[in-house]
């Protein structure tokens, strides 16, 4: 479907948004859906839609500068990567995606089903102190699913062969970035950087955290695709694995059910990840896990919950801990723990 253009248009203003989706027949005539902003995201602008007689949208229109501190640069064409991503996990993962309403590729637009109401956001929960072992496993357990997928499906290998959105967004706003604020992580950074484009060997999710995980009757239900692609998974684990372990570096009374969270995560995902992927992977699962625990204190989207002290504790457990040579992620997990116990107080 052809659609019309409205030139700058911006989604978060009601009655552009009525007027674009009247215009593109999105809507009928006599339809008055409710507009709510939603917050939180950077790289976004969303809005609920509501509507009298059918299911709710969300819609997502693509910042090419994302809404941080420090420039932060990304091509908005990267909607119709999500749109993709939408496709494909709905049916590997169906059930935990929203559905793909429609995608206009020229005004980096996208909306899909809004997921039903009540519901919870998994980070908001976590930082509220409400831990669950089921939902870290649940969260494992789709995770391999994910990482398996072009196992079976081998033209995922090519339908996502793209990275130019993950380079923007993840390498080097965090590894790249990072590398040039902590000068004694720099080679660590710069030779995972060049592992990390050499090793691609699956579908990656590329922003698999709790942030973007809504719980819905205690299902866990996953959003946001834009830097999906064919990769090195163990990114994914790292990205991930970094909330928990933060977590359980800022929330002190909760510390032993968040490491306990990570190890079950950590448990269900090798326990359904295909073998031979578990081999490929061998231990860079630790390298992006320092590497992703670092750059939440030093890249280009610091985790806003930490404060200086924080972020100074954790940027000398990981400089210690790039030193050890730490083989599986358990191992890493116990290190982990064991310097946040000591560092509680750093200078």
């Amino acid at each position: 479907m052809a659609f019309a253009v409205v030139d700058d248009l911006n989604i978060e203003d009601p009655a552009q948004l009525l007027r674009y989706l009247r215009q593109n027949d999105r809507i009928d005539a006599s339809d008055s859906p409710r507009f709510t902003a939603l917050k939180g995201g950077v790289s976004n602008r969303a809005v609920w839609v509501q509507f009298d007689h059918k299911p709710d949208w969300v819609m997502k229109q693509a910042l090419a500068k994302l809404r941080v501190q420090v420039d932060w640069f990304s091509a908005p064409e990267r909607v119709q990567r999500e749109a993709a991503g939408l496709s494909c996990l709905g049916k590997l993962i169906a059930g935990h995606v929203p559905e793909l309403v429609f995608v206009d590729e020229g005004q980096h637009i996208l909306a899909m089903s809004a997921i039903p109401r009540p519901h919870e956001n998994w980070k908001t929960l976590l930082l509220g102190g409400e831990t669950s072992i089921k939902l870290a496993r649940d969260f494992g357990g789709l995770l391999a699913k994910i990482h398996n997928a072009a196992l079976v499906h081998p033209q995922i290998r090519s339908a996502f062969a793209e990275v130019r959105f993950f380079e923007e967004l993840r390498l080097e706003p965090y590894y790249g970035y990072t590398a040039t604020q902590v000068p004694g992580a720099r080679a660590f950074l710069e030779n995972l950087i060049k592992d990390t484009r050499k090793r691609r060997f699956a579908l990656v999710h590329g922003d698999y955290s709790p942030k973007n995980v809504l719980i819905n009757q205690g299902k866990l239900v996953i959003l946001d695709f834009e830097v999906i692609h064919f990769g090195d998974p163990a990114f994914d684990i790292g990205f991930s694995m970094t909330h928990f372990l933060s977590k359980a570096h800022f929330l002190r009374a909760n510390r032993p059910r968040f490491i306990e969270m990570a190890a079950e995560y950590w448990r269900a995902y090798s326990a359904d990840l295909d073998a031979d992927l578990a081999k490929r992977m061998g231990s860079s699962a630790v390298a992006h896990t320092l590497a992703c625990l670092l750059a939440r204190v030093a890249g280009r989207s610091p985790l806003e919950y930490f404060d200086e002290r924080h972020r100074r504790g954790q940027k000398r457990i990981v400089l210690e801990l790039i030193q050890r040579d730490i083989a599986t992620v358990p191992e890493l997990i116990d290190a982990f723990r064991e310097r946040l116990d000591r560092h509680d107080e750093p200078d």
